[in-house]
């Protein structure tokens, strides 16, 4: 696991938001919206959002990341956010996932607590979160992904500062 450096690791990390869009949201969100997020506007977007992004690697593949930092807003002072992990679909099982949430928690390590956005319905994410201490606090937001949805927030303690 290491911070996002290299042209090749930004283009890694673009394709793997990606794939991990089309292979964890089947059935969760509108195909054509799941169309839309094409391979390119992922890369563009990795480009655009260079720091705090942790990948995991097999030899020079890309098979995961991890986007971190702050809260995105007033509501949690004093709280980091795990904005995004993915990880590919033949790597689930591996370590990757749990390498990367346990690297971008110690990035974090200067917030007591940290959050993160899960989408309902994305059983296999939120069984994730909850096996590493993460525990829904009852906010949920309304999101639209081609079709009405809706995100649950979910809260890690540091251990000792709850």
């Amino acid at each position: 696991i290491k911070a996002m450096e290299t042209p090749a690791e930004t283009e890694g990390k673009g394709y793997v938001h990606w794939k991990g869009w089309q292979e964890a949201y089947q059935g969760l969100a509108d195909p054509a919206y799941l169309e839309k997020m094409t391979l390119e506007a992922c890369v563009k977007r990795a480009y655009e959002w260079p720091d705090g992004v942790l990948v995991a690697k097999d030899g020079p593949r890309v098979v995961g990341f991890a986007g971190y930092g702050p809260y995105r807003d007033d509501t949690l002072p004093g709280t980091g956010e795990l904005y995004a992990l993915y990880v590919l679909k033949e790597y689930y099982g591996r370590g990757a996932g749990p390498a990367l949430l346990r690297a971008a928690l110690a990035r974090l390590a200067g917030y007591p607590r940290v959050a993160l956005w899960v989408l309902k319905g994305n059983g296999r994410a939120i069984r994730f979160y909850q096996k590493n201490g993460f525990v829904p606090d009852g906010a949920e937001q309304s999101i639209t992904l081609g079709r009405p949805g809706t995100v649950l927030r979910m809260i890690w303690t540091r251990p000792g500062q709850g």
